[in-house]
């Protein structure tokens, strides 16, 4: 991202790169342990244990921002490794088998004490087991209990009412699956699990989120947003990874106290806004710059992603007298509610109508079935809400297949001929 308008999106960037060098002399010089996990696992059970972790999703989008994608898939392509791979969740296994092909950013990837997976896609279970045996170490894989019941308006349900939410059977499946994990990170660590400690970091978690969802609220409610796309991005995720921790408290603290300073200053993202998008899908990360490629000539600002939206309605949980349960209750249904219907697309409606989106462009990434397989049933109701809706087939993770000129052409299109005349109708011009 060539422009960065926060202090905060700076100092979040900055303390990513420090943090990940910490953990590489952390792992090289004294042999602490850490691990390797998938973005959906209960990352609190491993900060509780103190083992730092790294999320396979986060390690794809540092590697896809350092445009080091198309050099390490070719190299897994050309070793047998078919096309449609989901690359989202194969890009840093290709880093690790394909580490000749170019150097990895940060001096890579150290050799993690073990991996962990929840099974959410068909591909999960060989990625990540040719990754342990790559790394020659353990893989621990996590059971995903699908739900029976999809009450309507889940997000109302999701702070105080998770107990009824997500199914009581679902949770104590759950448990039983952390409790297996807790005995291997005693075993790795040598400490006993404390619940009183998992218990603060969760409630971290919920001032984390509270913070977050203030952001939220000032760009629902202010005349122009006060911070672009990519920027939320930025914050969130540099905490989230890291949520309930001391210092991704304090900095979403940070980010809602300058976001809140430019709405009471008038400052705007883009001046000239006229027209709000949201981007439904993962973070395009090898083009970041594309989400404010339309602001000039259009007034077109990308305000909504799932990354700011989430984190209050996915993970704030009130009661923690039972803090595994609570914890179970934001890992069991995660994919449901950002992907699959109805709960996906009734949330981005409402997300679309706080938001006053007169836009929105889905992600479909190629061979990344979890984050793919309800966008047809978004589009369609957004369609139906009144909004239009531009498809984009490309991959969050890899460059290959992305055409930036044509792209930004297309959306130029899109905006003129479908969302400004429909803003423009709405408005009765």
């Amino acid at each position: 991202m060539s422009e960065k308008q926060l202090e905060s999106t700076v100092a979040a960037a900055e303390y990513q790169k420090d943090w990940f060098a910490q953990l590489r002399r952390d792992v090289f010089e004294n042999q602490k342990p850490y691990a390797i996990v998938q973005a959906d696992m209960p990352l609190e059970l491993f900060q509780a244990m103190d083992v730092p972790v790294v999320s396979n999703q986060w390690w794809a989008a540092i590697v896809s921002a350092k445009r080091l994608s198309p050099m390490y898939l070719d190299c897994m392509n050309g070793r047998g490794f078919h096309d449609g791979l989901c690359r989202y969740c194969s890009l840093p296994l290709a880093s690790t088998l394909c580490g000749d092909a170019a150097p990895a950013p940060w001096g890579g990837l150290p050799r993690p004490a073990l991996i962990a997976a929840r099974l959410t896609c068909d591909c999960i279970q060989r990625v990540f087991g040719i990754w342990s045996e790559a790394f020659g170490t353990e893989f621990i894989a996590l059971d995903a209990p699908g739900a029976s019941e999809l009450p309507p308006r889940w997000w109302e349900l999701s702070r105080h009412r998770w107990h009824e939410l997500f199914e009581e059977h679902r949770l104590d499946f759950m448990v039983v699956q952390f409790r297996k994990l807790i005995e291997r990170l005693e075993r790795l660590t040598s400490k006993n699990f404390d619940p009183d400690r998992l218990r603060t970091l969760m409630d971290g978690v919920n001032r984390q989120e509270e913070y977050f969802e203030e952001v939220r609220d000032l760009i629902c409610t202010a005349p122009q947003t006060p911070v672009r796309m990519q920027e939320q991005v930025s914050n969130v995720m540099a905490t989230q990874w890291l949520r309930g921790s001391e210092w991704a408290v304090s900095h979403a603290k940070r980010f809602r106290d300058e976001v809140k300073a430019r709405v009471g200053r008038g400052i705007a993202a883009c001046p000239v806004e006229r027209l709000r998008l949201m981007w439904i899908g993962a973070g395009l990360w090898h083009d970041m710059d594309f989400y404010s490629a339309f602001e000039a000539e259009h007034g077109a600002v990308f305000v909504w992603s799932m990354y700011l939206a989430f984190g209050p309605d996915g993970y704030i949980r009130y009661g923690l007298d039972d803090p595994l349960k609570a914890l179970a209750s934001r890992t069991v249904s995660m994919n449901e509610q950002l992907h699959n219907p109805p709960w996906a697309n009734e949330w981005i409606v409402d997300q679309a109508r706080q938001h006053r989106i007169d836009g929105a462009l889905v992600l479909t990434p190629l061979g990344t079935r979890p984050s793919a397989t309800g966008n047809r049933f978004i589009e369609l109701a957004l369609e139906r809400a009144g909004i239009p809706v531009l498809p984009v087939f490309a991959d969050m993770a890899d460059a290959r297949g992305w055409d930036p000129a044509g792209m930004r052409r297309k959306v130029a299109q899109f905006l003129e001929q479908r969302v400004a005349p429909a803003v423009a109708g709405r408005n009765g011009d």
